[in-house]
């Protein structure tokens, strides 16, 4: 009985010994995986109050619990497009853009003609004023393309954060190499994403940088005097109204661009019928401001046109005299000591065919432009071709053909 019990437990120990590294292997397992979870809670919770903790600093609070800041600047601020802070600076915006379309037709009206020396000059102080108006819509635009780009760099910074969180739950769980390859994938989805955002918004940054290029203000402080001290007076208007055209329709483009996406994401704009009267009144006025504007223009270049044919009929007549002697005229009273452009000033036939009267030439659409060209009164020069304006449109909307 002895030896049995000698051998019984040398028989059994190694049998015990089996099986309790078995149960220490299933048991250490159970732990590494609650250790593990435990590890990504204490991950999650961390991301999560780190991004509470940003999120608070972003909207103006401070480190340590004190007071918030009353300062206030671009990069304190939460960009949501759905915020309603956003919405209404959206309104504002589309009212901005509004008042561009407005501005732009009234550099037309800085050219005249001098009823005195039946000459062309650019008004000075009209045109400091008109700049001036540019600017400020074009620093509101500035601004505008800012916040476009923060909000931009907000989505694609937190779809990042998104894919960062999934791939190492991935990574984890294929580990060795492929959790390295599986790493560099999300990078490159990311990187894909950010593009893909840029080039979505390049439209609407185009247009942005578009509308803003200073192309009136340099056409109007520069080529402008350039063109008329050489006697080119009816290139002039030729210039000017091309290079208008050209940043004009895309500023209509990216307005309308602008109200339709409004529309689409709310469904209404300013949340009144009321509003949506007053928005198509301001088109239709807008509308009439451009086309009367760009009336009067081509008026000067016909009486222009008049005066320059009067000089080429008379000997020794230089087509530079048709241009003022100060291209940028700010209301300086100086006398004319030129012979040249006394003689061309009291030339009555060229004045009575081009200045005078419409009857002696043929002016055609433009016939009620005569008056206005050489009127000193700058505010009747826009009443009168706004109304000119809303007459032609109005009876083209009754009478299409």
């Amino acid at each position: 009985m002895a030896s049995e019990h000698e051998f019984y437990p040398s028989r059994a120990t190694p049998m015990q010994y089996f099986t309790d590294e078995d149960e220490g292997e299933e048991g250490g397992g159970e732990i590494e995986e609650e250790s593990t979870d435990d590890e990504v809670c204490k991950e999650e919770e961390k991301e999560n109050s780190s991004d509470w903790r940003s999120l608070y600093l972003m909207c103006g609070g401070r480190r340590g619990g004190g007071r918030r800041r009353k300062s206030w600047s671009l990069g304190q601020v939460f960009f949501d497009p759905r915020a309603k802070w956003v919405q209404e600076w959206n309104r504002v915006f589309l009212l901005v853009c509004a008042t561009g379309l407005f501005v732009d037709p009234l550099f037309f009206y800085a050219l005249s003609i001098s009823d005195t020396c039946m000459c062309l000059f650019v008004d000075g102080w009209f045109a400091i004023t008109v700049t001036a108006l540019r600017c400020m819509t074009d620093a509101l635009h500035v601004w505008n393309m800012c916040l476009q780009l923060k909000m931009i760099k907000r989505s694609s910074s937190s779809y990042g954060r998104g894919n960062d969180k999934r791939s190492g739950s991935e990574s984890e769980g294929e580990g060795g190499d492929g959790g390295e390859g599986s790493s560099n994938r999300p990078r490159a989805a990311n990187g894909r994403h950010v593009a893909f955002q840029c080039l979505k918004a390049k439209k609407g940054l185009f247009f942005d940088l578009l509308v803003i290029l200073p192309l009136p203000q340099i056409v109007l402080w520069v080529a402008i005097p350039s063109l008329l001290e050489k006697g080119s007076v009816t290139l002039v208007m030729t210039v000017f109204l091309i290079i208008f055209l050209f940043q004009y329709l895309p500023k209509i483009y990216h307005s309308v661009s602008l109200l339709r996406r409004m529309q689409n994401l709310s469904g209404y704009i300013f949340g009144t019928v009321w509003w949506g009267i007053a928005l198509n009144l301001i088109a239709y006025f807008v509308a009439s401001h451009a086309a009367g504007a760009c009336w009067y223009l081509l008026g000067i270049q016909r009486s222009a046109k008049c005066l320059k044919e009067q000089c080429r009929g008379i000997e020794n007549c230089d087509l530079r005299l048709l241009a003022c002697k100060d291209p940028i005229y700010y209301g300086t009273r100086s006398m004319v000591r030129d012979r040249a452009r006394l003689v061309w000033a009291e030339n009555s036939q060229a004045r009575s065919a081009c200045i005078d009267s419409p009857d002696s030439y043929d002016y055609g659409a433009y016939k009620w432009t005569v008056q206005l060209v050489t009127n000193d009164s700058r505010l009747e020069k826009i009443l009168f071709p706004i109304f000119w304006g809303l007459m032609t449109l109005r009876f083209h909307s009754f009478h299409p053909f």
